[in-house]
């Protein structure tokens, strides 16, 4: 199976950790948007990002609305946020299926966050960030059980 992950990861390389936590498991290669031209000769493909304003960077979005119409292609989405789990997913995912892509699973973990989106605010109201040394070992593990549940499905 060839396998590709699509990554935004900018400000402390969480989401990275658990792509090349994925990437291992599946072999894939892991690349960002503006590097993805074409994406038919993959069977799986990953879309993630950290959490910027409650959803994926814009940049996925972006991708999304150039790619043609994909009847079917299976794809996953991930992310790190402050909150963990895949509850901001939900917009990434509706553009994806109105695509036509097949979303076959969902990850999400905590991971470490300034909330750089409070600007000066986030300094003074939590100054040392929340969820520090996360990702942490269970989560990447977390990330490997999912990858092979993709490949497996």
């Amino acid at each position: 199976m060839k396998s590709l992950i699509i990554l935004v990861s900018i400000h402390h390389q969480n989401t990275k950790r658990i792509a090349d936590a994925m990437a291992k498991v599946l072999k894939a290669k892991v690349v960002g948007p503006d590097a993805v031209k074409d994406i038919k000769g993959y069977d799986l493909v990953g879309f993630g990002s950290g959490i910027y304003g409650f959803k994926h960077h814009r940049s996925l979005f972006a991708l999304v609305d150039r790619l043609p119409e994909q009847k079917g292609k299976k794809i996953f989405v991930f992310s790190t946020s402050g909150n963990g789990g895949t509850g901001y997913h939900n917009s990434l995912v509706k553009k994806l299926g109105e695509k036509g892509f097949n979303v076959a699973g969902q990850f999400g973990c905590k991971g470490f966050d300034t909330m750089p989106y409070l600007g000066f605010l986030s300094k003074l109201l939590i100054p040392n960030g929340i969820n520090q040394g996360r990702p942490n070992g269970q989560d990447i593990e977390d990330a490997r059980a999912f990858a092979k549940k993709m490949k497996k499905d």
